[in-house]
This record gives C-alpha cells, sequence and structure tokens, in this order.
C-alpha cells in the first residue's frame, strides 16, 4: 500500500476543536463532529493537522496505489469550513439543491457557516456521504 502524505495523529478532534480561535467556527466544528460521528458510528481522527476524520476506507489512485484515508471528514480552512464527503457524486445533485449557500469544487464541500445551510439536509448529505462510501 502506497505511504500517504496525511497520516492519523494522536490529536483528539475535541482538542483540535478548541485550539480554533473563532468562537463561531469552533460551535459549527462541534455541531459536524456530531453529525459525522453519528453518521459513521466511529471517534473522530485527526489525520494530519487539520482534518478531522470519521471511519476509515482505503482509496486507489490512478497508478492502482492504494491508501487509507477517512470515510467522510471536515477541515476548517481559512476561506470556508470544507467537507470531504465525494458531494460531486452522482445522485447528491438533489440534496446539494436543498443544502442553501454552498459550492462543490473536486468531491468537496465549502459553505462559510452551519447558519447559511439548512442542517436537516447536510445531515441527509454527511448520512448518505458514509452510507454510500461504506459500502
Amino acid at each position: 500500500m502506497a505511504e500517504a502524505k496525511t497520516k492519523p495523529t494522536k490529536q483528539s478532534v475535541a482538542d483540535f476543536i478548541k485550539s480554533l480561535t473563532d468562537a463561531q467556527t469552533r460551535a459549527d466544528c462541534a455541531a459536524i463532529a456530531k453529525l459525522m460521528e453519528a453518521a459513521t458510528k466511529s471517534k473522530g481522527v485527526m489525520w494530519g493537522t487539520s482534518i478531522a476524520g470519521f471511519g476509515t476506507t482505503t482509496i486507489k489512485y490512478a497508478g492502482g496505489k492504494e491508501a487509507d484515508w477517512p470515510l467522510i471528514a471536515f477541515s476548517p480552512r481559512k476561506q470556508s469550513l470544507t467537507f470531504y464527503i465525494s458531494a460531486s457524486d452522482p445522485g447528491k445533485a438533489d440534496i446539494l439543491s436543498k443544502l442553501g449557500k454552498h459550492k462543490v469544487s473536486g468531491g468537496c464541500l465549502h459553505i462559510k457557516r452551519l447558519s447559511d445551510i439548512d442542517l436537516p439536509t447536510l445531515k441527509k448529505l454527511i448520512n448518505a456521504s458514509a452510507k454510500r462510501k461504506k459500502g
């Protein structure tokens, strides 16, 4: 199996969230972590310094190599909250159309803050992503 650059770390997701300087981002990330933990039935693990992952899966690169990766994940980036949930997968367009203000890029979902979107719709999207990726 190929050696991935981004790997699980010993830092807890809770400690990572507590370390965030913006109060709204902290609150949003805590809520997202709860949704993802419920969807995967697994405790969050930090991947690298800023990706909170839930569950694990094996990804295959174009060259045929494989690496472990979070089943679903999120990261509070400077410009947005980024969700690693295969948002561009077929069948998710209908759910995304009901989400509210967001962008999709390279399979990732980007939102500014949870107050910009419909939370029950986000929950459906996270649950669908976790279920689809589990097989």
